[in-house]
């Protein structure tokens, strides 16, 4: 092989070990924007509400309208995880801006102890913006030992500033809905008591107005 040749056959080399590295890290990126994505994305449904996701307030707002909504709720349990789950009353209607309380009813069928986690969203989407919770059972994993039942409460209101969105201004209903999931990691502690000694029928928890 001349010298010529030789120096051709280096640079292709060079040019070819070049292009596999090049593809071995856009594949790398690709992985790891992947991974990325769940995570980002529900960050952003959180801040904005997009997807029907709820959001989550501190305190009340100290404005109550005098229009009412009306609030369904829905249950849904994952063929992995042996719990009845079900809202212990079908439906509230409250004043926009008032804080108001409801509960669920989880019972662990199974001869173990398993620990839930609950995602949740509102339809229409739309309202997600303007659904707040305040407390939640769905804000951490939910451990229920062999054949418990526990009242898990949620703490809500609807914000007036729905009233400003030509869009959502209109809305008489709103649907609630969790689905409880398995855990990744199970835990053998029993769960705080859901709601201490709270009703279990639905209750207001009072307004800022």
């Amino acid at each position: 092989m001349t010298d010529n040749a030789h120096t051709r056959q280096s640079t292709a080399d060079r040019a070819n070990r070049r292009v596999v590295i090049s593809l071995v890290l856009l594949v790398g990126a690709m992985a790891g924007m992947s991974f990325a994505a769940v995570p980002l994305y529900r960050l952003f449904c959180a801040t904005t509400g997009y997807g029907g996701t709820t959001m989550r307030a501190d305190t009340a707002p100290h404005e109550v309208v005098d229009r009412k909504i009306t609030v369904r709720f829905d249950a849904n349990v994952s063929s992995g995880l042996s719990w009845n789950f079900a809202p212990e009353q079908r439906e509230v209607t409250l004043k926009i801006g008032e804080n108001a309380l409801a509960f669920y009813r989880a019972s662990n069928t199974s001869q173990a102890p398993l620990t839930g986690t609950a995602t949740f969203n509102v339809t229409p989407e739309i309202a997600g913006s303007y659904f707040n919770k305040i407390e939640c059972f769905c804000f951490t994993e939910q451990t229920l030992q062999p054949g418990q039942t526990a009242d898990f409460p949620v703490s809500f209101f609807v914000d007036p500033a729905i009233l400003k969105d030509p869009d959502a201004k209109n809305l008489q209903e709103i649907t609630l809905s969790y689905t409880f999931f398995r855990a990744n990691k199970e835990t053998a502690s029993p769960p705080a008591p859901a709601g201490g000694a709270a009703s279990r029928s639905f209750e207001k928890a009072g307004s800022s107005g």
